[in-house]
């Protein structure tokens, strides 16, 4: 709520660099429109893959993991036997982003909506999902000697309800007037949900699935394609430290946003650029065998280093063996060397891309 108090305070000065990367988004959202219309079987495809991967990895930023192997059953309609907490919150999750995902007519996220997202998410474990705390929680960071740092404390638990109310009517009126970019207003609303740390457990989880909500309805759908939760995974140490700057301050208003705001823009912009990128990996592959496909992908459409994971996430419905085995035949001719072995293993290119400068 405390970014919505003062708009003028908190919208003016916009650092330049934000200008470029909204431009970049706003780009990668009109290429999305003009895909979504030109290969929809493609998209279906890559909706298919980033699901489990945004499911995995938003758990995964809270430390619920669940074992590889069981990640894709879980997450479907009908999932196995539980085997502990873990695998219910996972399962839960991808009801409540499934949801999401399958809404054509998704509303204004006011309190209600927050906490269906919150109970959907929490449905299949004894959690109290969808409701609002009725105790003080804390942002804390266990360090190395075992002792915790207090990183923020949100407001008491008895100001959640009007705060929670306040920065749903904040958000909407800013949207509403037009004077602030969508994705903007997007930001602070997350950094004030989060800052008001609205439920006992599951913060972090229902902020990001109130970002893809967002996202969805405000037709940026590029976290229907790419895991934009993956990004966060990846880079969540940047992602924390932009949320504690952009924090500082907030109780009395004297925060600023645009640390955050940056990083998320960010992200966005990245998910587009690699967005883009599959799709037409995902073109050039609709020709010639799986291998081949793979070939194509791994020596002109790759990074310079690369997992299988990637392999897999650019060419959907490919196997697994099938990527080692192209993947061998090009390191015996030369084309690239295994970096590492394992579940993690590293593949780096020998030649350049012809499409790199």
């Amino acid at each position: 709520m405390r970014s919505f108090q003062d708009p003028t305070r908190t919208f003016s000065d916009m650092p330049p660099s934000l200008g470029v990367l909204l431009k970049a988004v706003d780009k990668g959202s009109g290429k999305q429109q003009l895909f979504e219309d030109q290969v929809p079987e493609l998209l279906r495809r890559l909706a298919r893959q980033t699901r489990v991967e945004s499911i995995t990895a938003s758990n995964a930023i809270e430390g619920v993991e669940v074992e590889p192997s069981r990640a894709e059953s879980l997450a479907s309609a009908s999932p196995p036997r539980f085997r502990n907490r873990d695998e219910r919150e996972f399962a839960g999750y991808a009801d409540a982003l499934e949801g999401l995902m399958r809404d054509e007519r998704l509303e204004f996220p006011g309190v209600p909506r927050l906490l269906e997202l919150h109970r959907k998410m929490l449905a299949r474990t004894d959690g109290l999902g969808g409701n609002l705390k009725r105790e003080e929680n804390r942002i804390a960071d266990r360090l190395s000697d075992g002792t915790t740092r207090i990183i923020f404390r949100p407001p008491p638990w008895r100001e959640t309800e009007g705060l929670l109310s306040g920065l749903c009517s904040g958000y909407r009126y800013t949207l509403e007037g037009g004077s602030v970019h969508p994705l903007i207003a997007l930001a602070a609303f997350v950094l004030d949900l989060l800052a008001i740390h609205p439920v006992l457990d599951g913060n972090g989880r229902l902020a990001r699935l109130a970002t893809t909500h967002e996202l969805l309805r405000l037709d940026y759908g590029v976290a229907r394609y790419v895991s934009v939760e993956q990004r966060i995974y990846e880079t969540k140490n940047a992602y924390y430290l932009a949320l504690e700057e952009s924090q500082r301050g907030w109780h009395e208003g004297e925060h600023t946003i645009w640390p955050w705001t940056e990083y998320l823009l960010r992200i966005l912009a990245e998910s587009y650029d690699d967005f883009e990128s599959r799709v037409a990996a995902g073109r050039g592959s609709e020709t010639g065998n799986k291998q081949e496909r793979i070939r194509r992908w791994a020596l002109q459409e790759a990074p310079a280093e690369f997992k299988i994971g990637d392999v897999r996430r650019a060419i959907p419905g490919v196997s697994d063996p099938t990527i080692r085995l192209a993947l061998r035949a090009m390191r015996d001719e030369g084309l690239l060397a295994a970096e590492s072995v394992g579940r993690g293993a590293r593949w780096r290119r020998l030649r350049p891309n012809p499409a790199e400068p």
